[in-house]
């Protein structure tokens, strides 16, 4: 069959997404080149929604944005005492770092009080998130390494917990394994859901992965921070994260700037695919977004957009993230060729 080239030489005029649509857009010249739905909810920790955007029953994997949960068992069973991890150690346990020279002495220096070496960690090599470490890496012609990846502070810790309860360090990964079953026990604890209702999958670095409705992912980062006023678990972990920021992301990543910004008043994690949680400890609010997309690059921007209108950040506060506001993309030269930022407005509950 032939094909109609009767519109051939023609012009045909898309009509552009609309920029009062709630999300985020990625332009160039103006145009509207590609647009990330949004889905987000703010929450007490009595679990009322005070706002949101999209839907928040939506399912989500926390996928990263877990880890401040499955850090907890380092504290509650010993591990840090017995180990003598420091709060530091803490930090890199719940982070998806840079994998930056800081980040990766500091997996070494957990591998070395715990009693591990590189090669017990379960997790695959990874180049590093930050493209000046990768650079720096590959120019000196050194392999890329487990260590290396954004996921080997948390790998390296949980070997200690492995060790201190005498479990099998081989299969440590393996999602019957008493360590893997330890974490979900935090996960069904602040989420309010019984364990088997949890649906659970494979990790990005090997270990097992949570899902959960948007709203209750938002609860769980509410109830993890109004516990910390409470229990030693939950407040180690976030004054861990508050004063070593550097640990939790990196050079210029908004877990890190969130907490420098806000004081630790704020403290983000993010998960793959487009996720993050926040908790406020002092408000007893807790906040989840996901790209609907799991645009990564759409994150930030939405992450954003969602705390300005919702009233979250101060005056200040906002303006230290403005370079999270706006993400600036770059051709191949370097050259500035559009941006990605937030649009329309974050309220208003479901949509279709």
């Amino acid at each position: 069959m032939r094909g109609d080239f009767s519109n051939q030489g023609k012009v045909r005029v898309l009509r552009p997404v609309s920029e009062d649509r709630p999300g985020v857009v990625c332009l160039r010249n103006g145009i509207v080149e590609s647009f990330h739905r949004v889905h987000a909810v703010l929450v007490s920790d009595s679990g009322k929604i005070l706002e949101s955007v999209g839907r928040f029953d939506l399912p989500v994997v926390y996928r990263s944005a877990a880890k401040p949960f499955q850090a907890l068992p380092l504290v509650e069973d010993g591990v840090v005492d017995r180990f003598g991890l420091e709060p530091r150690h803490i930090a890199l346990a719940a982070a998806s770092h840079n994998g930056e020279p800081g980040h990766v002495e500091g997996v070494r220096e957990i591998l070395r009080r715990v009693d591990c070496s590189e090669g017990e960690l379960g997790l695959g090599p990874l180049r590093p998130l930050s493209a000046d470490a990768a650079e720096v890496l590959l120019r000196s012609g050194e392999r890329i390494l487990p260590i290396h990846n954004n996921c080997s502070g948390q790998h390296a810790a949980m070997l200690g917990l492995a060790k201190l309860h005498d479990w099998p360090l081989e299969t440590y990964l393996e999602a019957k394994h008493p360590l893997q079953r330890r974490m979900l026990s935090e996960m069904a604890r602040f989420t309010k859901i019984r364990e088997s209702e949890i649906p659970t999958m494979l990790d990005g670095c090997g270990m097992v992965a949570f899902a959960a409705p948007l709203r209750s992912m938002a609860l769980s980062f509410a109830r993890f921070g109004q516990s910390a006023s409470r229990e030693a678990g939950p407040r180690m972990i976030l004054d861990a994260m508050a004063h070593h920021p550097f640990m939790v992301g990196g050079t210029g990543r908004l877990c890190t700037a969130l907490v420098e910004a806000t004081g630790g008043r704020l403290i983000g994690k993010l998960g793959a695919e487009g996720v993050y949680g926040i908790t406020i400890p002092e408000e007893g609010l807790g906040f989840a977004l996901k790209v609907e997309d799991g645009g990564m690059r759409a994150g930030d921007p939405a992450v954003i957009r969602a705390l300005d209108q919702w009233g979250l950040l101060g005056a200040n506060e906002a303006e230290s993230l403005d370079s999270f506001r706006r993400r600036p993309t770059l051709n191949s030269r370097g050259q500035l060729a559009g941006e990605m930022r937030g649009t329309g407005a974050y309220r208003g509950g479901l949509f279709e």
